[in-house]
């Protein structure tokens, strides 16, 4: 399956998506120094929320899919040079609208939950 939405990111920041099927996406973020929050190479949870909401467009895969909310919880720290996994499911469909589930781990310990409500338009959000 190829990706059709947010083509545009950039991976080293939001992951990159690693497996691809309908209503499902995995996306990885290796972390790297420009992460850190702290001296102690704590990586800000930013990344963590950038990747995951990444894997949840990845699963809807619309182009013109975008983000209206979303409920997250962190779980675990993660650290510099540690490499993060995020599923995310489509767990519930009405019309334009999905709900999906997305838990992140490393080294198959969970880091982070999150369900994130999505919505797809009809045309680009800008236009």
């Amino acid at each position: 399956m190829e990706l059709n939405t947010h083509l545009k990111l950039d991976n080293d920041i939001n992951g990159k998506v690693v497996e691809l099927k309908e209503k499902y996406s995995k996306v990885e973020l290796s972390t790297k120094d420009f992460m850190s929050a702290d001296s102690e190479g704590l990586v800000h949870g930013g990344f963590a929320f950038c990747a995951a909401d990444f894997a949840a467009m990845a699963a809807v895969n619309n182009p013109y899919v975008v983000l209206a909310k979303s409920e997250t919880k962190f779980l675990a720290p993660v650290k510099i040079g540690e490499t993060m996994i995020f599923e995310a499911n489509i767990t519930a469909e009405d019309r334009n609208k999905s709900t999906v589930e997305v838990i992140g781990y490393v080294n198959n310990n969970e880091i982070f939950k999150g369900t994130f409500y999505t919505v797809t338009l009809n045309k680009h959000i800008l236009n």
